[in-house]
């Protein structure tokens, strides 16, 4: 066989894809063991009873429909998505706020403002959730004490069932230090030449944010909604630690009680469902985000 013949090629490709496989073999091996096999067994377990301690039953679509008449569940439902419908709008409009003032003229060269920002990332979960049972103590917290200067009554926060979650939406904005960065970055790449152009034409500052920064950052802005939204779904530590989701379930979150019916009820068939359940809404809720902030982008 003569070097450099279609055989001798043929030959070449084929072993350049095993070499390939073998590399990407252990990744292949991982994504099918530990994500794919696992999202397939919920999904069978989510048609059966399955209690853990006994052969799972088959039983269709009986958890979903049972899941709609769990008056818990839909408290669990209703706090998350007060958490995604409020929450997160605030935390992404105060991240956008504090990146745009970071990045102005009079703030940019001074760095101590971005660390400060981003130091409340760098605190442990737990800790985290410590200091802000501290912080939030109605008899010697320092969010009363302050409020108390002004001659404001504090309320109970995590003790009460109206202000236990605004005050976990308090947690959430003071750790946005991660979505300022990002949004900061995104400000670094709008072009200085649009803002002089603007400011030749007459702009003010509003009208500069509104035409050019909040269009240029559009794409940002869906990346930190996404995964605020996901985060925020996900929300289990902070409630399991500090309210173990009282008082009166008004912090009972969607994955804290996915969490009791899997591993303290050892509902697994009931917890699978809930699990498909929170797939699709925050399938829902993310496709709305990309197609609003795409019409937003087309205007």
């Amino acid at each position: 066989m003569v070097a450099g013949s279609p055989f001798s090629k043929d030959r070449y490709r084929r072993r350049e894809f095993w070499v390939a496989m073998v590399f990407i073999a252990p990744w292949v091996i991982g994504l099918v063991s530990f994500t794919l096999y696992p999202i397939g067994l919920s999904f069978y377990y989510s048609l059966t009873e399955y209690k853990v301690i006994s052969d799972p039953e088959f039983i269709g679509a009986a958890n979903f429909i049972n899941l709609f008449k769990d008056k818990v569940f839909l408290t669990a439902l209703y706090n998350t998505g007060y958490i995604v419908l409020v929450g997160v709008p605030i935390t992404l409009l105060t991240a956008l706020v504090v990146s745009v003032l970071l990045n102005s003229q009079e703030l940019r060269r001074f760095s101590f403002f971005r660390v400060a920002f981003f130091i409340p990332t760098l605190v442990p979960l737990i800790i985290n959730c410590i200091l802000w049972i501290w912080l939030l103590n109605p008899e010697i917290g320092l969010i009363n004490a302050l409020l108390g200067l002004f001659g404001i009554r504090g309320p109970a926060w995590l003790g009460s069932p109206f202000w236990a979650k605004p005050a976990f939406i308090m947690m959430m904005v003071w750790g946005c230090g991660g979505v300022i960065i990002i949004f900061l970055a995104g400000l670094q790449d709008i072009p200085m030449s649009l803002y002089e152009s603007a400011s030749l034409e007459g702009a003010n500052f509003a009208q500069k944010t509104f035409r050019i920064t909040i269009p240029m950052l559009a794409p940002v802005i869906l990346y930190n909604a996404v995964t605020l939204v996901i985060a925020a779904f996900q929300w289990f530590a902070e409630p399991f630690v500090m309210t173990e989701g009282g008082p009166s379930n008004a912090t009972l979150f969607y994955s804290l009680y996915l969490y009791q019916n899997a591993f303290q009820f050892f509902k697994m068939g009931y917890a699978s469902a809930m699990a498909w359940i929170l797939l699709l809404i925050a399938l829902g809720i993310i496709f709305l985000l990309f197609r609003g902030i795409k019409r937003f982008s087309q205007e």
